[in-house]
């Protein structure tokens, strides 16, 4: 099979320039593991994430999973080795404890595998440590400790990701999706490890620049799929043929964290600091130049406001997202303040997915499919953050022969058919509801906790969607968060910056050797 790379023209060449070692060397089989953790964690929750929370993949789990196995297509003859992938449901900072376990089975099984050519390393970039700052700061240094100073280390990363000094001087490449909603996933993987098999192959020290922009934006302001964002991620793929450039990467960040490394950035590897630079000021001032451009790309209005207009809108079904309390972005997922409006207002006609609340999932399953009856729904995982809501329900459906902590429930209320589960999660896809005989095509109103739409929901809105303006972990009105203690000055928290773009090169860059 022959391998495809995304190492486009200009660097293709400077690795052709280099590529005069010898036959033997050129042919050995590097030895690379690879192994992470993933999740975004808001500051502004009261809600901790556990150990019990993380989907744990270790060893051929990771090798045998959907999402690793674009390695074994794209590269039959260089074999990437699990050590363990640890992921989550977006939520609130990890408990201290759940992290240092995770770290350190991850450490022992990479220490396993030495000695390492390389490190791959599928990561997020807005992960949050209880008494921490800088998490994966923290575990790339522990990793780089073990592997040590030869070791190339390359990790992909989430769109929403934080960068700082000292991830930037632990790492040797990075590459981050181009997309959001993300539907790029492969595509960054295989760049991150196309630019690490190549460097390693062809005996190459990359250089990683990094430019910081004093910009925060949450993501439902700049998605690529509207301006200014759509025009600012299109110019990439053309920037990686740059003479020297293996991979260009502009990072909104993470705006609910209260963290020193909060904002956007731009990430280049290479092995031409001179054009990396270019690069990385020309991109970082064409986004500060747009950052009051970047809007909603989707009409928005507070929650009443999209009630009503959900339920006089002539075309159906018509998508409302609950914005503040949207789990894929760090919201609890637990909150009933939509359906406590929804209830208020009469709608009928509407599907709800859904609502986090085992209490009330564990009833349902008690009571069985058919019975009415009383439930207290909301607020079990934070109820510092709304109130329950008292209703009377009928058990349409349960969802069989799963876990317990993995319960899933739907009932009727009034007019409304809602989802409640076991745990937090989202509902982003068609077969969330049709697995419970739910079908959300045939609904006056359908409501997920979400900002943006994801593809399936998109596609079911049909342009017909809007997005409200709720309260939560998440909400989209940042310039109100609570105050901050580590943030540093950025817009729009601060109107008046100024700002000219510089680059800060990486220790490991070779003229620091």
């Amino acid at each position: 099979m022959q391998r495809r790379s995304f190492l486009k023209a200009g660097s293709m060449a400077v690795l052709a320039t280099v590529a005069t070692r010898s036959s033997l060397a050129a042919a050995k089989v590097p030895r690379i593991a690879y192994g992470g953790i993933s999740i975004e964690s808001s500051t502004y929750g009261h809600i901790r994430t556990r150990y019990d929370e993380f989907t744990i993949l270790r060893g051929k789990e990771a090798d045998n999973s959907p999402r690793f196995l674009p390695l074994k297509k794209h590269y039959p003859d260089v074999p990437f080795m699990p050590t363990l992938v640890a992921t989550a449901v977006p939520g609130g900072p990890i408990a201290r404890d759940a992290y240092d376990k995770i770290k350190a089975e991850f450490l022992d099984r990479l220490k396993a595998l030495l000695p390492l050519d390389g490190l791959y390393l599928p990561m997020h970039g807005a992960m949050f440590v209880d008494g921490m700052q800088d998490a994966e700061a923290d575990w790339y240094e522990a990793a780089r400790k073990l592997v040590g100073p030869d070791c190339i280390m390359s990790a992909s990363y989430d769109l929403h990701g934080n960068i700082s000094k000292r991830i930037i001087d632990a790492l040797d490449c990075l590459s981050a999706y181009r997309t959001a909603p993300h539907i790029d996933r492969d595509e960054t993987m295989l760049r991150a490890t196309d630019m690490l098999v190549n460097c390693i192959q062809q005996k190459i020290r990359p250089t990683l620049l990094w430019a910081t922009i004093p910009v925060m934006m949450p993501g439902e302001r700049s998605s690529t799929g509207w301006e200014p964002a759509k025009h600012l991620w299109a110019q990439l793929p053309a920037l990686n043929k740059t003479p020297g450039v293996m991979d260009v990467s502009m990072l909104v960040g993470y705006v609910w964290a209260d963290e020193p490394r909060g904002g956007a950035s731009v990430v280049v590897t290479g092995t031409n600091p001179t054009n990396e630079a270019k690069v990385a000021k020309n991109l970082a001032q064409q986004y500060w130049d747009a950052r009051r451009q970047f809007a909603f790309g989707d009409e928005v209005c507070d929650l009443d406001a999209c009630i009503v207009k959900a339920m006089k809108s002539p075309k159906h079904p018509l998508v409302l997202a609950d914005s503040g309390d949207n789990p894929t972005g760090g919201g609890n997922g637990d909150q009933a303040t939509v359906l406590e409006a929804l209830i208020k207002a009469n709608a009928k006609d509407v599907v709800f997915g859904g609502i986090a609340d085992r209490p009330a999932t564990e009833a349902c399953y008690k009571a069985g499919v058919g019975a009415t009856i009383p439930l207290t729904i909301g607020a079990t995982l934070d109820p510092y953050a709304s109130k329950p809501v008292k209703v009377t329900a009928k058990v349409k459906a349960l969802l069989q022969n799963v876990d317990p902590a993995k319960r899933e429930a739907a009932v009727q209320i009034d007019g409304i058919t809602l989802i409640l589960s076991a745990y937090r999660r989202p509902y982003h896809e068609i077969v969330d509801f049709t697995k419970l005989g739910i079908d959300p095509k045939a609904a006056k109103i359908v409501v997920v906790k979400s900002g943006y739409l994801e593809p399936q929901i998109k596609q079911l809105a049909n342009g017909n969607n809007i997005m409200a303006l709720t309260d939560g972990a998440i909400p989209q009105d940042i310039v109100h968060l609570p105050k901050n203690k580590y943030r540093p000055p950025t817009f729009p928290f601060v109107d008046d910056l100024t700002f000219t773009p510089k680059v800060y090169t990486s220790i490991r860059a070779p003229h620091h050797a």
